[in-house]
């Protein structure tokens, strides 16, 4: 994170108020509401849903856990994780 001074960035009128608040102490801004869930900016998150998808997939169609497990490289109670879970 990086630091930015308020003075700079901030209206005269809005740095004012805020000090009102608070003086020569370091501030947090968080982003707002625009909060991005897990995995949502990296693709993670959509990469182990198609991921997941596929390994049930496989599992429907025959292959075994055990083979599923060595293919993705997973543990096997992962991939039983994965294809019983609802």
């Amino acid at each position: 994170m990086k630091y930015i001074n308020a003075a700079e960035v901030l209206p005269k009128y809005l740095l004012a108020e805020i000090q009102k608040y608070i003086r020569g102490e370091i501030l947090y801004i968080p982003i707002g509401d625009e909060h991005l869930k897990w995995g949502e900016k990296s693709g993670s998150k959509s990469y182990f849903e198609i991921r997941n998808k596929q390994i049930k997939k496989q599992y429907k169609n025959g292959d075994t856990l055990e083979q599923i497990s060595q293919e993705f490289g997973l543990a096997y109670e992962t991939v039983r994780k994965i294809v019983y879970k609802t």
